[in-house]
């Protein structure tokens, strides 16, 4: 069915999008810098090699959109009912960055632009903090600028950072801060690291095909299971693309993590207070960004709970009408669909 895309609640709800994302040209140059200079991991230049440089009609339309935080974003934004954008610094960061001033530079820089154009879109706009984790405890006060000095909801950490992940104990500043201010961390997918990637890579299954998906995913699942929700009962953790595959992977998940633990084969996998499962329905958040699907939105919202899926586009990297229709017109009741599209977002991130 057709119908107007309206701003303002027309339909019973705003529309909230929850993994919208923007750059700066300054953070671009530096993607040319590595690719061309061979710094870049074979992830990194496989993406923005293209994205930066393709002449297509696609790549140009996306960076213009990335890097347009003002008029063209408003525009696109009335015109496909978005009441409101929550924005984070496109993936990959700062994060394969190996200078790690300059990565801290590109990202206070990014933070202070993106507070600018928050400041200047109030009803529109909310922001994440980007932070570079090369450095755990300038990120944990970036964390606490953003919350306390910004008026930032969260933070966004794109995966890996050069092959690590948030679980290794040094990244526990990170973690610190999030529990202090009592902010949600968003785990935003990047390409895989160099480790994992070349199958993907020669099967042209390295980004959001499939290749994003399985490293956040992964990512997710050595944080649960190294017990991070033990240690910070209170925090949650939002991940994009209907949970990264995870919601209909969790009754064998549970049942070989539970095998794994009674085995005592891996030194890292020790009991937790609960079952994965458990975890996700009390920890972790999903958005439907880049999956306009209604069988996948309503499984989410039946295992892990009405009160843990929300809307996302993924602007602008698929933004098509249709999909957002397609949202309006699921068969779920007027109080859950301003859930998924409203109150949800509005909880979670404090607004």
């Amino acid at each position: 069915m057709t119908h107007p895309l309206n701003t303002g609640g027309d339909r019973g709800y705003l529309r909230i999008a929850t993994e919208e994302t923007f750059a700066t040209q300054e953070q671009v140059d530096v993607y040319l810098r590595m690719v061309r200079d061979g710094t870049a991991d074979k992830g990194m230049t496989s993406l923005w090699g293209f994205y930066a440089q393709s002449p297509s009609e696609r790549t140009v339309q996306v960076m213009e959109r990335l890097l347009d935080m003002g008029e063209r974003r408003l525009a696109d934004m009335d015109a496909h009912g978005i009441d409101k954008a929550v924005l984070a610094l496109t993936s990959p960061g700062v994060q394969p960055l190996l200078d790690v001033a300059e990565a801290k530079g590109i990202a206070t820089r990014a933070n202070d632009y993106l507070a600018d154009r928050c400041a200047a879109h109030p009803d529109r706009f909310i922001g994440l903090t980007t932070v570079a984790p090369q450095d755990p405890e300038w990120s944990a006060a970036e964390i606490r600028r953003g919350a306390v000095e910004l008026g930032f909801k969260g933070i966004q950490i794109n995966s890996h950072t050069q092959g690590e992940y948030l679980d290794d104990p040094k990244f526990d500043p990170i973690f610190r801060a999030l529990a202090d201010t009592g902010q949600p961390l968003y785990i935003h997918p990047a390409t895989p690291p160099d480790a994992m990637i070349d199958p993907m890579l020669e099967a042209g299954l390295d980004g959001a095909i499939f290749g994003f998906g399985v490293d956040t995913g992964m990512h997710l699942l050595r944080l649960i299971t190294i017990g991070i929700f033990d240690r910070y009962p209170d925090l949650q953790i939002m991940v994009g693309h209907m949970g990264e595959a995870l919601p209909y992977w969790l009754y064998r998940l549970d049942y070989m993590h539970q095998a794994g633990v009674r085995s005592k084969r891996w030194e890292r996998m020790k009991p937790l207070n609960k079952t994965i499962t458990e975890y996700m329905r009390s920890n972790v958040l999903v958005t439907n960004s880049g999956v306009a699907w209604e069988p996948a939105v309503r499984f989410a919202q039946q295992v892990l709970g009405e009160d843990r899926v929300m809307y996302a586009m993924d602007y602008p990297y698929q933004v098509e009408a249709q999909e957002v229709r397609d949202m309006d017109n699921m068969d779920i009741t007027p109080e859950l669909k301003k859930k998924f599209f409203q109150t949800n977002a509005e909880r979670w991130f404090g607004l």
